[in-house]
């Protein structure tokens, strides 16, 4: 039984997805280490007044580690993205690359997690209105999404890449 803690959401990415954030999360721990080892930070009096240059290196590093904090939380909490076992390739899940038809005209895209949705690029999210509503169909089915208008999405092919 999968339980929730709350606070703690799943991050569903994709392997790519996976390694760049590692990599970006790597790559702020080393600039944290070279910020906080070789840079003398800049004295905090200068006369009675905060010394401006000391508040910019405080508000930099909070910033730094305020984003290395929230990487770590994402990879604690990352979940992989597989694809479904072959009899339920059939069945619309996160990281089925989806054709539908949509009045007459065809589009393509993928479902991801939250992290790497970007619809310019065709990849939209499963918690979006069409990726939410799409998660569980089949080809063939017709999923209507009501947002100010009523849209009818019929599903043409669903394929899925290791």
């Amino acid at each position: 039984m999968n339980i929730n803690i709350p606070g703690e959401e799943k991050f569903y990415l994709s392997i790519q997805g996976l390694k760049k954030i590692k990599k970006e999360y790597e790559v702020l721990k080393e600039i944290k280490l070279a910020k906080t080892r070789r840079v003398v930070a800049p004295e905090i009096l200068h006369s009675e007044d905060l010394n401006p240059e000391y508040l910019s290196f405080q508000e930099n590093l909070n910033l730094l580690e305020k984003k290395i904090t929230e990487l770590e939380n994402i990879l604690k909490n990352a979940e992989l993205i597989k694809a479904p076992p072959a009899p339920k390739r059939n069945i619309i899940c996160l990281g089925a690359e989806v054709s539908v038809e949509i009045d007459g005209d065809k589009d393509k895209f993928k479902i991801v997690g939250t992290l790497e949705a970007n619809p310019v690029l065709g990849k939209i999210s499963n918690e979006s209105p069409v990726g939410k509503a799409l998660l569980g169909h089949r080809v063939g089915d017709e999923v209507v999404i009501s947002s100010p208008i009523k849209v009818i999405y019929r599903i043409k092919k669903i394929k899925y890449k290791n």
